[in-house]
C-alpha cells in the first residue's frame, strides 16, 4: 500500500509516536481480554503508513503481529474476538464519557452517533475464522 507521507517532522514525529503506543497495546491485547488486538495493530499500521516506510514495513512483516493486519487488508476480516473486543471497548468508553463526562447534549448524541456508526463498520467486515 502506497500512502503519502507527512512532510511535518512534528507530524511524523506523533504518528510514530502514536504508532508505537498502539503496537504495544495491540501486543498486550493478545494477553489481556479487555484490550482488542487488531484495531490497536491497525491503528500503529495506519500510523506507520503515513511517517515511517521501515516501521510499517516491520509491523507488516511481524511473524506474529503482522498476521492481524493482513487479513484485514485483504479482506479476509477480523476474528469474532477482536470485533467484539473493539465494539465493547468503544461502548465502555464512549458510553462513560457521554454518561459521565461531556455535559453538552448534542456532543453526547454526536459520540453516540460515532459509537453506532463504528460498531456497525466493524460488524459488516468479515469475520475471520480462527483455529482454536
Amino acid at each position: 500500500m502506497k500512502e503519502t507521507l507527512h512532510s511535518s517532522p512534528l507530524i511524523k514525529g506523533l504518528l510514530i509516536a502514536l504508532g508505537w503506543i498502539s503496537v504495544v497495546l495491540g501486543v498486550l491485547g493478545i494477553f489481556l481480554p479487555v484490550l482488542p488486538t487488531t484495531p490497536f495493530l491497525l491503528l500503529a499500521a495506519a500510523c506507520f503508513m503515513r511517517s515511517s516506510p521501515k516501521f510499517y514495513s516491520w509491523l507488516v512483516e511481524h511473524p506474529k503481529l503482522g498476521s492481524y493486519i493482513l487479513h484485514y487488508l485483504k479482506g479476509e476480516g477480523i476474528p469474532r474476538r477482536a470485533k467484539w473486543m473493539a465494539i465493547g471497548m468503544i461502548w465502555l468508553s464512549i458510553g462513560f464519557s457521554a454518561w459521565f463526562v461531556v455535559p453538552i447534549l448534542w456532543v453526547k448524541g454526536l459520540l453516540l452517533a460515532i459509537a453506532c456508526a463504528v460498531s456497525i463498520y466493524i460488524l459488516r467486515q468479515p469475520t475471520l475464522e480462527v483455529d482454536g
